[in-house]
Formats: C-alpha cells, structure tokens, sequence
C-alpha cells in the first residue's frame, strides 16, 4: 500500500481562500487589499439586497461585476434574503437559495454552484429541521458546496463534507493571525509521509466588522502573512471545490501504476513523496 496525496497546481501542497458574506460596501476595501497580494475571495451575496440599501451600505449590480468579478473573485449564493435554512420551513429555504442563484446567474451571466449558509445556518435547528434534508436539497439544487461556521481550528484540512465546509477561522478569532502564521511555516513535504496531505488557510468574515471594530489593519495583517508566497495555491473557493473533484475523479489501474484523468483540469499529485502531473485526457504511468 501506497500513501497518495492531492497537490495542488504547480505541484504546491497549501492553498489560501477566503470568503465574504453578504455583499457590503466594505468588501470593494476588501477586494482592492487581497488583489495586492494575489489573494482570491469568495463573494457571498444576498441577491435581494443588491443596491437596495439608500445610505449606500450595499453593493450594486455594476459593482459586483467590476471590482470582484473581472477581478477573478467568485460570487456565490447566501440567500435571496438571508434566511437560515435550520430556522425556517424547508419550502422557504429552498426558494430563498433557489430564487438567489437564478438572480444571481441572470445578472450576472454566469453559472453559480456555490453557497454560504446564511445566518446562523446549519448550527441551530427548529424542531423537524435536519441537516440532512438540507444538505439534500442543496444537492438538488445543484449547489455543490456550503460554507458553515462555528469550530475555528489550525488543522488546515480540506472538507470531507462539502456541504458542512469548516473554515480555519473567522477573521475576529484572536487566533486568527497564529494560525496563519502557522500555516505559512508549515512544510508539509517534511512532515511524516502519512501526514503530507494537502494543507488549506479558509478565512472568512464581513467587512462591516472592520468598520464597526476600527480595525482594517487586521485585514493588511492578515494579507501581509497569507500573501505573496511562491508555495501556495491562492484561489476561490469553487476553484477548490473544482479541483479537488478532479483529483478525486482519476481513474487507477489494478496495481495502482497507471493514472487516467477523465476531467478538464490538469491535475498534481505525490506517490510515496515523489511529484506527478497528469493533464487532462491523459494516461500516465507511475513508478512501482
């Protein structure tokens, strides 16, 4: 037996997103600081509060297309209108994310697949609310992924459930800035073989907390550490999603020594620590 691990492009072991919730003004401050330091961000916007707001405390239309989207950011689903699927019946749930990525894929002429759950999410639930019926409906909406909230922790891992994605930490955990000065230190191909997987830094927040705490310069902390390194993959969060169902849809011959790749994305990974590359619609042979 052989310990395989994704890498990913480049052949980089650690990865960096972020990701933003509900479309306030702040987060074009937000965007014009991460793209210094070729940070990507996930945009989770509320489809029925788009410009709606007259002191001007919410994103427009043109905005969002400008400043995040030409950008290379992503924009994914929070709700129509922000409701909790563990809070409300589950018909108002579902229209409440089904109505915010039709909106969203009509403004903006794109499709969009991924989700934050909206307040207080999947963390607390009505009597006959489950996680499980949400998490099937999200699948049948064809949302391939949710963020949720509630247990910070520096063990950088990928999901094994796409739709209960536990970010690293909110941008207010005071822990916050040691974790990533933590990841950023990390050399994953020195650790023991069995413990080189893939390693990811998810930060997340609203940029009205910098404006109410004072405290943009957490954020030019935080992009000062994550930033800017030869050895991270910086991506959005459905670039992830994407990716790593690449990895986990390469097809393997009997002894493990020939590597097919089905997909459209060319795709890294290491054998017993030596590094491989297959590309798209291409075989491969591995070493025994």
């Amino acid at each position: 037996m052989r310990y395989r691990f994704l890498r990913f492009p480049g052949g980089k072991a650690k990865a960096v997103t972020f990701s933003y919730d509900d479309g306030d003004r702040g987060d074009l401050r937000l965007a014009k600081t991460i793209n210094e330091h070729g940070i990507k961000c996930t945009f989770n916007i509320n489809s029925g509060f788009i410009g709606t707001k007259p002191d001007g405390h919410k994103l427009t239309k043109d905005d969002i297309q400008k400043y995040i989207l030409d950008a290379g950011h992503e924009v994914a689903v929070h709700g129509e209108v922000h409701r909790a699927p563990g809070k409300v019946r589950a018909i108002e749930c579902i229209t409440d994310a089904l109505n915010c990525r039709l909106q969203l894929e009509e403004m903006f002429g794109r499709i969009i697949r991924g989700m934050a759950y909206p307040d207080s999410g999947i963390t607390k639930m009505m009597p006959g609310a489950s996680y499980e019926n949400i998490r099937q409906y999200l699948k049948d909406l064809e949302i391939v992924y949710a963020r949720t909230l509630g247990k910070d922790n520096d063990s950088f891992m990928l999901p094994d459930d796409w739709y209960a994605w536990m970010p690293t930490a909110h941008h207010v955990n005071p822990k916050a800035i040691d974790y990533a000065k933590k990841f950023v230190e990390m050399d994953v191909e020195k650790l023991y073989i069995a413990e080189t997987q893939p390693r990811l830094y998810y930060l997340w927040g609203h940029t009205f907390e910098f404006d109410r705490n004072n405290n943009w310069e957490l954020l030019d902390e935080l992009c000062g550490i994550l930033g800017g390194h030869d050895d991270i993959w910086y991506a959005t969060n459905i670039e992830i999603y994407d990716y790593v169902t690449a990895y986990n849809s390469l097809v393997y011959s009997a002894d493990s020594t020939r590597v097919y790749n089905p997909t459209l994305i060319d795709v890294w990974f290491v054998v017993d620590g030596k590094l491989y590359e297959v590309k798209s619609g291409e075989e491969i042979r591995v070493a025994k």
